[in-house]
């Protein structure tokens, strides 16, 4: 029996390292712990192209007994614990584990990659980056953690037309860099650290030292300096770029990169341009401008280059997208905002009185900040999902003093939300939910796209 390849789990990533791996001339099969007739139907194509897909297979060790002996690699989506048992006993059989990006890296490290990664600020800064690239005449797909997977853009480009890419921009997350620590960029971004998937990582400094591996791995490294995680390890940086949206010296410390006290994009041999070339707003905004910038210039960009791709940025979906306007009321969907700190940001940026829609799974983190931010700015926050009653509780202690209310789901929370508006002439509204997605959806986007059109449906 020759090599075989068994990936783990019929979702988008393991359905696209299948396919890659398969297209490689090497056998492959998938397992996946479910059954039904949805899953029956997703496996469907995978079997028409030859890949063996069995349902009902958790990730046990003897769910691998029937490849034992021709096993050569088991590739996990970034789902699935690094530190799962399973792999562990695998790793000790000398299988070699891979995460889904690891085997991407492989088929596309002969195009030079651009790395992102961060807390928050990610998913901006990689469409942003990507946007200001081509619209400078670079071809520059981005993917990854968002979009497209790594393993799916890597199938395009083994297309037989397909044109090789100037630059790849992708997203990474904690989970797929520790799966794939072979990664070395030649350009890497990190946007911001805070407490975040500890349920997953532990502890902050192992959350740290993951992300930290990439940047030690990428030839350019690119560090937000405002941002306080990462401005207190500087000194343990010998090398990278540092920018920041406070100015020239940043807590002391020199920036590479900074806005001015006139509002200007500057670097030490001069102003670059206006930094309100993005129209997009918070402070959190200017710090992934000026990431964008430090990437573009390391490129190759001019500054009017870089202007002219900021001013034409249509936003991001998820990310304080605005959606829609009604009686003064600017409507704003931040989905991606699943965590207490992304919902920080987010409120931040927002003109107040705000009505907030918050909930989901909630996680584990500080909620200080978040809640600083509803004191100060909202007049009512709507509860939904499973996570309502603990959010409650801890808005509640907090000692907050505007509107509190709970609903089960999204419908019915955007419906009060609409009246708590109304009746508090709101000039914003707001959903931030500062949890994950997965009590109700399948992931944050969907829950973005169903309150779009709940909004749209209702005005």
């Amino acid at each position: 029996m020759a090599d075989r390849a068994v990936v783990v789990g019929l979702g988008r990533s393991g359905m696209g390292a299948a396919r890659l791996l398969h297209s490689q001339g090497l056998p492959v099969s998938v397992i996946e712990r479910g059954v039904g007739p949805a899953l029956e139907k997703q496996a469907e194509p995978l079997r028409q192209r030859g890949i063996e897909v069995v349902l009902g297979l958790p990730l046990l060790p003897e769910s691998f007994q029937r490849w034992r002996g021709a096993l050569q690699m088991v590739v996990i989506s970034p789902g699935i614990a690094w530190d799962h048992p399973t792999l562990g006993a695998l790793r000790h059989e000398g299988i070699q584990v891979l995460g889904e990006m690891a085997i991407a890296w492989r088929a596309l490290n002969h195009i030079p990659w651009i790395g992102i990664t961060g807390t928050n600020g990610k998913t901006t800064v990689t469409h942003l980056l990507s946007h200001v690239l081509q619209s400078a005449g670079l071809s520059t797909p981005m993917g990854g953690n968002m979009g497209i997977s790594a393993a799916e853009l890597a199938l395009q480009l083994r297309q037989p037309n397909a044109i090789t890419p100037d630059w790849l921009v992708m997203e990474l997350s904690s989970y797929q860099i520790e799966a794939a620590t072979e990664i070395g960029p030649r350009v890497g971004l990190w946007t911001t650290l805070t407490p975040d998937h500890l349920e997953r990582h532990g502890t902050v400094d192992n959350y740290r030292a993951i992300k930290r591996g990439l940047l030690e791995r990428s030839e350019q490294a690119i560090f937000n300096a405002d941002d306080p995680d990462l401005r207190r390890h500087r000194h343990s940086w010998d090398r990278g770029i540092w920018v920041s949206a406070d100015g020239p010296d940043p807590d002391g410390c020199p920036a590479d990169l900074w806005i001015d006290a006139e509002g200007r994009v500057c670097e030490p041999e001069g102003p670059l341009f206006p930094a309100e070339s993005l129209a997009m707003p918070g402070t959190h905004n200017r710090q992934n401008l000026l990431m964008v910038t430090a990437a573009a210039r390391t490129i190759g960009l001019s500054g009017d280059q870089i202007a002219s791709g900021l001013t034409s940025f249509p936003g991001v979906p998820h990310r304080l997208e605005r959606i829609a306007s009604r009686n003064g009321c600017s409507m704003f969907n931040d989905s991606k905002a699943t965590n207490y700190d992304a919902a920080e940001v987010g409120l931040k940026a927002m003109a107040a009185p705000v009505v907030v829609l918050a909930g989901g799974q909630t996680k584990r983190g500080d909620a200080r900040g978040w809640l600083k931010q509803l004191h100060d700015k909202a007049c009512s926050v709507v509860l939904f999902g499973s996570g309502a009653d603990e959010l409650h509780g801890l808005i509640s202690s907090s000692g907050y003093s505007g509107s509190l209310h709970r609903c089960p789901d999204l419908i019915q929370a955007v419906t009060l939300a609409l009246k708590e508006a109304d009746r508090l002439k709101a000039v914003s509204l707001l959903l931030s939910p500062a949890c994950a997605s997965f009590d109700q959806y399948k992931d944050f986007e969907a829950r973005g796209d169903h309150f779009r059109t709940l909004i749209q449906h209702a005005i």
